[in-house]
């Protein structure tokens, strides 16, 4: 009778592990699949950025999960609520697939962008890479040659700001 016990007892907790897991996924957008890196800390400790001495790219994807032979970059986005994804967090994405394209030698075929009420699978194309190379170009260039001048638009992303301490403009 006592081994009965424990084993509907083992079962239950077994069925809440299982259930658990499932919920986050859905609640993290992060799909099915061996996750080899974790920048959130929910499951090891931060590792250290991905780095591309090729691209002199560096950054943190929320999740890299293996899915068969590929690995698929995760960005969680908790607070934004949008129809579609936004081009910044589009190009985001696309460097964290470049960064894993580079580390690990094998091209991702998508990410993923999990918002608090989307998930949008973002397809990794020669396009968007492109776009996404082009872009970081351009950046480069503006940092080089240009006196980028901060956004005053937008109080909220002022209020934000790492530079609003010494910003002689700030809203």
């Amino acid at each position: 009778m006592i081994l009965l016990g424990v084993g509907v007892l083992l079962l239950t907790a077994g069925l809440l592990v299982l259930w658990l897991a499932g919920h986050w996924r859905r609640e993290t957008g992060v799909p099915h699949g061996r996750i080899v890196y974790d920048d959130t800390g929910a499951w090891q400790e931060c590792p250290s950025p991905l780095f591309s001495q090729r691209y002199l790219l560096a950054g943190k994807p929320d999740y890299v999960v293996a899915r068969g032979e590929h690995l698929i970059p995760v960005e969680v986005k908790p607070r934004r609520t949008a129809g579609r994804p936004y081009l910044s967090d589009v190009l985001q994405l696309a460097a964290y697939c470049l960064l894993v394209e580079d580390n690990f030698e094998g091209m991702p075929p998508y990410g993923i962008l999990k918002y608090a009420t989307a998930t949008f699978p973002v397809e990794y194309t020669a396009r968007l890479r492109r776009q996404l190379l082009a872009t970081m170009e351009s950046m480069r260039h503006d940092l080089t040659t240009a006196e980028v001048a901060p956004n005053h638009h937008s109080p909220r992303r002022c209020g934000a700001c790492g530079h609003r301490g010494h910003c002689g403009e700030h809203l």
